[in-house]
């Protein structure tokens, strides 16, 4: 992708639709020159002034806040103007057009954050925490990312990765300086550093999971014959009636979707249409998408009636989920068989009794579904992670296993120890291709 940097870009920065305040957001060398022309003079740097902002005729289009930030000073390392208005549509876009016909040009998505970027102020991983933070969907995952933001993330990220720099040149010394007579690999040092940094990434990486869950969430389907309270279940979990629920068999013709979240972490639950031989079309084609359902989901949970047991049709279905996908077994109705909310694992197979209706056991399964989910209680220090992160994090324990493997050579420790540092740096975008940046930055929101 081309970097336009010299450009001076402008967009508006708050959201769509009418508001109290809407805020238009300059970056670039022409930032001055366009505060003049709008508001008359440039206001002092860092000051926020109530001023008019006139149109090209010197017409009134709104009073408001106009801050100036100049370079080196701002969030994207540039001249920054900010101009802070009435937050109506129309009145946003004429703020927008007079700052392009002063000479920006309307911002891409994620513009602002990747010049911040490109100028030093952000790592790229504390810029993905930008939209993360912005995106945030609980309480949880705001912490999280703000701890990214901040820079923790990335202090432990290059914490690690100056130890492996460190490593690789102590390694590095007995080739280029093989007179010494010092074989420095079977010292025992090397192995012991190297298995230090397993442990340190060991952390990293639970942090960092822990993060992802936090970020990504879980996608839990509900599977099961008609009638055996999927949209019960659907609407007990969300804590609201979100699905139509009757007596009639195949009510649900199609999947439903529903976002809620347990001790923070978000559940994305499919309710889907009962698994039975059909002549309906429709229904032919809820069950259709049922299937399509498991094959995105990370957890199944298998609903049948307690007063019933497990028949042949339920052990047909688990046959027919993919084997990657986790499984609970959930024992509905257990207020009409008379039996106690439980967790039982039988065989390998877990199992959940509980009622829907009531709400008995509810709680058994929201904590099945947080393990299964690799969730654990305390966030504290967690950092909001993504996949490419998670991804990054996997090479580097591979390449410090592979290290370890290679006691023999010299050469080939220090080459993995190369590769693990470059794997490492991928995260904070110091070994990063262009075209992942586009594809990083393109996700953000225009104005950011």
């Amino acid at each position: 992708m081309v970097e336009h940097t010299q450009d001076t870009i402008a967009a508006i920065a708050t959201a769509s639709g009418a508001g109290g305040i809407g805020i238009v957001r300059v970056s670039g060398a022409l930032s001055q020159s366009i505060a003049k022309a709008v508001l008359g003079h440039c206001p002092p740097p860092r000051h926020a002034a109530y001023l008019a902002f006139q149109d090209a005729e010197g017409q009134l289009i709104d009073r408001g806040i106009a801050i100036y930030y100049p370079n080196p000073h701002s969030y994207t390392g540039e001249d920054v103007l900010e101009l802070q208005a009435h937050g109506g549509t129309a009145l946003m876009q004429i703020l927008l057009a007079r700052c392009i016909v002063l000479g920006a040009r309307q911002a891409m998505p994620g513009e602002f954050t990747r010049r911040a970027y490109l100028n030093d102020k952000l790592d790229l991983a504390q810029a993905e925490a930008v939209a993360d933070l912005i995106n945030a969907a609980t309480e949880q995952a705001a912490k999280s990312a703000m701890r990214s933001l901040s820079g923790e993330f990335s202090q432990t990220i290059q914490a690690l990765l100056q130890q492996l720099v460190e490593l690789r040149m102590y390694v590095e010394a007995c080739l280029d300086f093989p007179e010494e007579e010092i074989d420095f690999i079977t010292q025992g040092r090397v192995a012991e550093k190297i298995a230090q940094n397993q442990q340190a990434l060991a952390l990293i990486f639970s942090k960092a999971k822990q993060g992802a869950l936090l970020r990504d969430g879980i996608h839990v389907v509900l599977i099961g014959q008609p009638n055996v309270g999927k949209s019960s279940l659907m609407n007990a979990l969300a804590g609201e009636e979100v699905a139509i629920v009757t007596s009639i068999a195949g009510t649900t013709r199609d999947t439903i979707k529903s976002a809620i979240q347990i001790q923070g972490v978000p559940l994305h639950v499919i309710d889907t249409a009962g698994l039975r031989e059909t002549e309906d079309e429709v229904e032919k084609f809820g069950i259709a998408r049922t299937w399509r359902a498991t094959e995105t989901a990370n957890i199944a949970l298998l609903l049948l009636d307690s007063t019933h047991g497990i028949t042949d049709k339920e052990k047909s279905i688990i046959d027919r989920l993919p084997q990657e996908i986790a499984k609970i077994w959930v024992h509905n109705k257990i207020d009409v068989s008379n039996q106690s909310p439980k967790m039982t694992e039988v065989n390998g197979e877990h199992h959940v009794y509980l009622s829907a209706k009531t709400g008995e056991g509810l709680d058994l399964l929201k904590s099945q579904l947080l393990k299964f989910a690799g969730y654990q209680a305390s966030s504290e220090g967690v950092f909001m992670a993504r996949a490419r992160h998670l991804k990054a994090l996997e090479e580097v324990h591979h390449h410090l296993e592979q290290a370890a493997l290679q006691m023999a050579s010299a050469e080939l420790v220090a080459e993995e120890l190369r590769l693990a540092q470059e794997s490492l740096g991928m995260i904070t975008g110091e070994f990063t291709p262009d075209d992942l940046l586009g594809e990083i930055f393109s996700k953000f929101c225009i104005g950011k």
